[in-house]
């Protein structure tokens, strides 16, 4: 194998263990993001739009986290497959209430996810968009693909860059990939991947034969629809 594709390996594997621990490490803290005040707006509505979103429908739900949207979607969804790389985190979202009790955790990396044979209905991802890096669209995409059947949806959630409110960008790697600088209570400090793509960056990057894209922009988040109906 050339040397330079060992190390490009080495480095996404660095970067994706840096990344899963320091999401282990925060799994006490991981809420508290919901908690500043000048969002509160903006996630009422991404609540009362998820409400509506994948009724009675079978869907997965990729970098669940503590269960903070999974407790949300449940309330309409017919089950949620909700997976994450932390049992930490897992373990705190097993303890919160679920409207119709049709939700199943699995601690899995979402990278290494096979194609399913029984495939879902929809597919949920909430701010694990913003952590894939530019390159890897393509592949994070055929994944989301794997575990779900025609005609679908795919609902995906995440942060606007909004200066005052955001997290500092730390750098800009060659391809366009923007890191931050996390720092937890315990002064513990991570480089994770964190982009922020507008519309148009966002079509671009799927590159797919999609019958409908629907992009809504608050002030501090982006929601986007994706429907499939031919793969």
């Amino acid at each position: 194998m050339p040397q330079f594709r060992v190390l490009e390996l080495f480095h996404r594997a660095k970067n994706m263990k840096n990344q899963a621990e320091y999401y282990r490490q925060r799994a006490n803290e991981y809420e508290l993001v919901y908690q500043k005040s000048e969002r509160q707006s903006d996630l009422l509505k991404i609540e009362k739009y998820l409400e509506k979103q994948f009724i009675d429908k079978q869907i997965i739900e990729l970098g669940c986290g503590t269960g903070f949207w999974t407790e949300k979607l449940a309330k309409k969804c017919k089950s949620i497959l909700a997976i994450d790389i932390n049992k930490e985190v897992i373990e705190i979202a097993l303890v919160k209430s679920y409207t119709r009790n049709i939700v199943e955790f699995a601690i899995n990396d979402l990278t290494k996810l096979e194609n399913r044979e029984s495939k879902l209905e929809g597919l949920f991802g909430g701010f694990i968009w913003s952590h894939i890096k530019k390159e890897e669209i393509q592949d994070f995409m055929k994944i989301c693909f794997s575990q779900i059947k025609e005609p679908c949806e795919l609902i995906f959630i995440d942060n606007k860059y909004v200066e005052g409110s955001s997290t500092p960008i730390n750098r800009v790697d060659e391809n366009g990939n923007q890191y931050q600088i996390r720092r937890l209570k315990s002064g513990k400090e991570y480089e994770i991947v964190k982009n922020f793509p507008d519309q148009k960056e966002f079509a671009k990057s799927i590159n797919y034969e999609l019958e409908e894209i629907e992009w809504m922009e608050l002030k501090y988040y982006w929601i986007v629809k994706i429907e499939k109906r031919k793969w």
